[in-house]
């Protein structure tokens, strides 16, 4: 797929994405559309899928290669996936993330922010902090 056919069908899935249309999403990504490409600002189209809770996009996005781990660096969008899905207490969307090979105890901002725990603690959502204690996170342990 040529770069501006990319640019545009990238544009589209962001605002699929946005819409929580997960259908959109699946066409998108069968035509070729990169899911780790990142808009204009660095925002991944994981990390907006994950912040607003869909877990149905996240799956989408997952199964076609966007990796769990890859840290957004979008203004007012960045950090891990995993943080901003636990952030906001979206468990089933924490819980794609694991099944997919996320890992609980990767921190925000190159390794020295908050992880998933300590955003899901902060919350406070205790069933996302139980869930990703059972997943392996490690007790919650705020840099200084």
């Amino acid at each position: 797929m040529n770069q501006r056919r990319q640019k545009k069908f990238s544009r589209r899935l962001f605002g699929a994405i946005q819409g929580g249309d997960a259908a959109a999403v699946k066409t998108l990504l069968r035509a070729g559309v990169d899911p780790e490409r990142a808009d204009g600002e660095g925002t991944t189209p994981l990390y907006a899928a994950s912040v607003n809770g869909e877990a149905t996009i996240v799956r989408l996005l997952l199964s076609a290669g966007a990796s769990p781990d890859t840290e957004s660096g979008g203004i007012g969008a960045e950090g891990t996936p995993l943080c901003a899905a636990a952030c906001w207490g979206h468990t089933e969307t924490v819980r794609e993330l694991l099944a997919h090979g996320a890992d609980p105890n990767v921190r925000e901002d190159h390794g020295t922010g908050w992880s998933p725990l300590d955003w899901a603690a902060n919350g406070p959502h205790p069933e996302t902090a139980a869930l990703l204690t059972a997943a392996g996170a490690t007790t919650c342990n705020r840099p200084t």
